[in-house]
């Protein structure tokens, strides 16, 4: 490796061009404006916020820095933890999925299918259900169904400070118990993801949208994906906002190969291997034992619809397509 070349993480990339932190992290360091090497390009590769990269000074760049030209370059990406397409992102810990307990109505199968993803990632998802305000009843359904699959849940109001003073501890606690956490918060547009970002981060300029009373949905207001340095008693985390949307397409992409989807359903897991059938596919055999556990309350009868549909919806593009499409990347 060149002497002169320096270890960061990429906070964001925009229009080609990328802002790197260098390692030590601390809150108030200021980003290099850097661009990436040409082969990048010629090898397929997209470099991505929380990509680890080695960077070096251009020598092509201009001597006095004008905050808008890149005075550096990455030359090398490290090795990946993971990667997401939507949203682009590397090297995520922790998935912070946000839920409205109402307007938006809550999609629970769009949760599910982030949950999928970042369990196939080896991504902690954590579910924060918003808005608890508006709709207590639902909010409580929401937490129920999420804490009897075995994960972290935690109810949320913008307007009441200790709710914020919650997640703001828990994030924390993230960054005592572990050496390097990248999270994100991800979830359907209008759901409160800016909302909470701007309490977390109250010197950001993160504007929150107005919700269409006549659609109930969310306009997306984050233009791109940006980590931010969560600071607490000298740990640092990095939290990322993320662009807002309504669906994820599984028949676009291909996050995961449809037989590996019953282990992306955590509560799931205890139980395979004990169908009566080797290839059931846990959606109506006799002897199933993912069924019985939905007979018996184990398993909600929510999560169950949402693997029946995510299912179908990847069943629907043909193998020969998928493995085309995997050859390629």
């Amino acid at each position: 490796m060149h002497e002169s070349m320096q270890k960061g993480i990429i906070m964001r990339g925009v229009g080609g061009l990328f802002g790197v932190r260098l390692f030590p992290l601390t809150s108030g360091d200021e980003l290099l404006l850097c661009r990436a090497r040409g082969s990048f390009r010629h090898d397929k590769i997209t470099p991505l916020p929380g990509d680890l990269v080695r960077i070096e000074r251009d020598s092509d760049a201009p001597a006095v820095d004008d905050g808008k030209t890149a005075s550096f370059v990455i030359d090398e990406i490290l090795p990946r933890r993971n990667a997401l397409i939507r949203p682009p992102l590397a090297n995520l810990t922790h998935l912070f999925l946000v839920i409205p307990a109402a307007r938006p109505a809550p999609d629970l199968k769009t949760a599910d299918k982030l949950i999928a993803i970042a369990e196939s990632a080896n991504i902690e998802p954590i579910i924060l259900v918003t808005k608890q305000d508006l709709d207590e009843s639902s909010a409580d359904a929401i937490a129920a169904i999420y804490r009897s699959a075995g994960f972290t849940v935690i109810t949320l109001s913008a307007s009441d400070p200790e709710s914020v003073e919650t997640l703001r501890k828990f994030i924390g606690s993230l960054a005592a118990a572990e050496t390097s956490v990248t999270a994100a918060f991800a979830g359907a547009s209008g759901a409160g993801k800016s909302t909470m970002m701007s309490k977390l981060f109250p010197d950001l300029t993160i504007k929150t949208g107005e919700i269409s009373r006549r659609a109930e949905r969310g306009r997306q207001t984050t233009r791109h994906v940006e980590l931010h340095p969560f600071e607490q008693n000298e740990n640092v985390c990095l939290i990322a906002d993320t662009p807002g949307f309504s669906i994820l397409d599984f028949t676009r992409f291909n996050f995961f190969d449809p037989a590996d989807l019953t282990s992306a359903f955590r509560e799931f897991r205890p139980h395979i291997g004990d169908c009566r059938y080797t290839k059931c596919t846990h959606t109506k055999e006799e002897g199933c034992a993912i069924l019985d556990a939905v007979h018996r309350g184990e398993i909600t009868k929510e999560r169950h619809d949402s693997y029946l549909e995510i299912l179908t919806e990847m069943k629907k593009k043909p193998d020969w397509k998928r493995r085309k499409e995997e050859s390629r990347t």
